[in-house]
């Protein structure tokens, strides 16, 4: 019966938090519900479809890429017979000026922007040849700008690196500790990378086994240090929010020294594939590779010793012990998996923004805290799961994503994340 309770609670529990982010999204969608006005390559066939085929169109865009890209699209539906003017209003009245003199115009094809401009206002009267003529442009849409798909991306992409770094920390809280270097190792990880790559692979000649080797130099310095923490914290028995606050000023100062206070950027154009790219599905690559780790570490959790061995250890590390747990080796490779998670985060960062900078990762360690603690991870360990903190992380990622949609100012935005987290402890400690 205890068990069948237990595992009642524990589902109960991941489906709430589920049930949670479902709300969230579902709060923005209507908050942020607007009326869209699309000039994708869709908007583009949609409007191709309202133009006869012997139609002579004038297509008006502004000179911004997204809006050269749907006249582009525009005209290849329409088999390249479209004018194409990329300007302001005075642009568009000379085209109109010359179609006037030359043959006249069926059709003149906008988005929503040119459609308004005055120029189109009264065509019968500015131009006498042109008042048969119409102005299109594609139809608008009700649609929330939080489900837009670039936003929805835009949001996994975000949350990409924090969600691999909340790995390592639910395994480490789980024990019944903590890491707080994890953001000071994004960046050490960075620099060291790019600098690896700057002066040992020939910079932005590297090749991409080179560029793949150098951020396995920043993954394993960043073990290495995992192996420091944990070994200070076994075998000396100090307290892991010490031990942890002093490599993270270690590692700060170790990246800022190494940079000399500056970004490296001497890197090839294909490093970024890692961070931007996306060759699945059209999702990006860190997201693939972030949704691989969390099956993974599901596995490792569920399915072999070391999962039962943490959760013993975080449960109960005298009774562990006298279990038999090698508590001492179980709690150091949680910190060092721990800190080769934050050296792969400090990779992904560096191939994001095509460079190593000191900079990277400040106040990561607290956002990655909050993840794994709203994601149902108890702060005094023995409890806590892989997809409660990939739920965990969104539900951050969704607050703040939400949030900026809807013009909540940055110090609005730490006041209600402070309270997001305090509700998650309380609510941890209620439940106990």
């Amino acid at each position: 019966m205890s068990r069948l309770l237990a595992f009642i609670r524990h589902h109960l529990a991941g489906s709430g938090m589920l049930v949670a982010l479902l709300l969230l999204c579902a709060f923005f969608s209507i908050v942020t519900w607007t009326e869209q006005h699309p000039q994708d390559a869709a908007a583009a066939k949609q409007l191709a479809a309202q133009i006869a085929p012997n139609a002579k169109v004038l297509i008006v865009v502004r000179p911004q890429a997204e809006d050269i890209a749907f006249a582009e699209a525009l005209n290849a539906a329409l088999g390249s017979r479209g004018e194409i003017v990329k300007g302001e209003p005075k642009d568009a009245r000379v085209a109109l000026q010359r179609a006037a003199t030359s043959g006249g115009l069926d059709v003149i094809a906008c988005n929503h922007a040119t459609a308004s401009w005055l120029v189109f206002s009264d065509l019968a009267t500015d131009f006498p040849a042109l008042k048969d003529a119409r102005v299109l442009k594609p139809r608008s849409q009700a649609w929330p700008n939080f489900l837009k798909a670039d936003n929805l991306l835009n949001i996994a992409n975000q949350i990409a690196v924090i969600a691999i770094l909340a790995i390592g920390m639910t395994l480490v809280i789980i024990t019944g500790g903590i890491d707080l270097s994890v953001g000071s190792l994004i960046a050490l990880s960075a620099v060291v990378t790019a600098m690896i790559v700057r002066d040992c692979f020939e910079g932005t000649s590297a090749s991409v086994m080179e560029m793949f080797l150098a951020g396995l130099g920043g993954i394993a310095l960043c073990g290495v240090c995992g192996l420091i923490s944990g070994t200070f914290i076994t075998r000396l028995r100090m307290p892991p929010f010490i031990v942890t606050l002093a490599m993270m000023l270690v590692s700060s100062g170790l990246a800022y020294r190494l940079a000399e206070n500056q970004s490296v950027y001497q890197v090839p154009d294909s490093f970024v594939w890692l961070g931007r790219g996306s060759d699945l599905f059209g999702l990006p690559n860190a997201v693939v590779l972030m949704l691989l780790l969390y099956a993974a570490a599901h596995v490792v959790m569920t399915q072999t010793s070391l999962g039962r061995h943490l959760y013993a250890v975080g449960g109960n590390t005298e009774a562990a012990f006298l279990s038999g747990v090698p508590v001492k080796r179980v709690i150091l490779i949680a910190y060092i998996l721990c800190g080769l998670l934050a050296g792969l985060g400090g990779v992904v960062t560096a191939s994001l923004l095509k460079s190593g900078s000191p900079t990277y990762g400040q106040m990561y360690e607290l956002y990655v805290i909050a993840a794994v603690v709203v994601g149902g991870t108890s702060l005094s360990g023995g409890k806590g799961t892989m997809s409660g903190t990939l739920i965990g992380a969104f539900i951050i990622a969704v607050i703040q994503n939400g949030m900026n949609l809807t013009n909540v100012e940055s110090n609005t935005q730490k006041i209600v994340l402070g309270l997001v987290i305090l509700s998650a402890v309380l609510v941890d400690r209620v439940r106990k």
